[in-house]
């Protein structure tokens, strides 16, 4: 399902958990034409209880662009099984590793997104992972790469932070958050756009 893809590819380019970006609502989203969009996740839908506000990057809009296909969609990632609900969490699951039906010999394996492109399986959470080395390698420091992972800041370029001053430090944290999403975002356009390396056995 297109819709999956869509949300598979968000949790790629904001870092967020499956959980806290499924039930996006557009109610949610922040100046989407202008200079800094950004989601802001109620404390309910995220692991530590309190609120998220993700800056967006031009990919992770572009996303929410395709998915919202009219006015009256509420949930960014609606089910294409039951109109008016965000997609269930395990279907990015399923998306990636495919199903099995190892009790019931008469439906047929589907193969996942893994298999399809010969990947090794991995889950939606591991794209965080992903998302995270990604901007290790772009020179981004740990500590801006915990923020937008939603961890706790415990030390800024090696120095100790306390528990009480990143508590405080965490809401000036927005313009660094943009930038290594949109760092990351760049570097997925060049990965994606690179042209690939002609074979040298097919030169005539």
């Amino acid at each position: 399902d297109r819709k999956v893809r869509l949300a598979l590819k968000f949790e790629l380019v904001t870092m967020l958990r499956s959980g806290e970006l499924l039930a996006t609502h557009r109610d949610e989203l922040r100046d989407l034409d202008g200079a800094n969009p950004e989601l802001h996740v109620p404390a309910k839908r995220v692991k530590k209880r309190r609120v998220i506000h993700q800056p967006l990057s031009d990919l992770a809009v572009q996303i929410i662009g395709e998915a919202l296909a009219s006015d009256a969609q509420g949930f960014v990632f609606e089910s294409s099984v039951y109109p008016g609900q965000p997609i269930h969490r395990t279907a990015m699951a399923t998306a990636l590793r495919g199903t099995k039906h190892e009790n019931n010999p008469d439906k047929s394996k589907k193969a996942g997104l893994c298999e399809l492109l010969g990947l090794k399986p991995f889950t939606p959470h591991d794209l965080r992972r992903t998302a995270a080395t990604l901007a290790g390698e772009l020179g981004y420091s740990d500590s801006v790469i915990a923020a937008c992972l939603d961890h706790q800041v415990t030390k800024d370029q090696g120095e100790k932070v306390g528990r009480v001053t990143s508590v405080y430090v965490g809401s000036k944290r927005m313009n660094q958050k943009r930038a290594v999403l949109d760092g990351i975002a760049r570097e997925l356009r060049r990965i994606v756009r690179e042209p690939v390396a002609a074979d040298p056995r097919m030169a005539a």
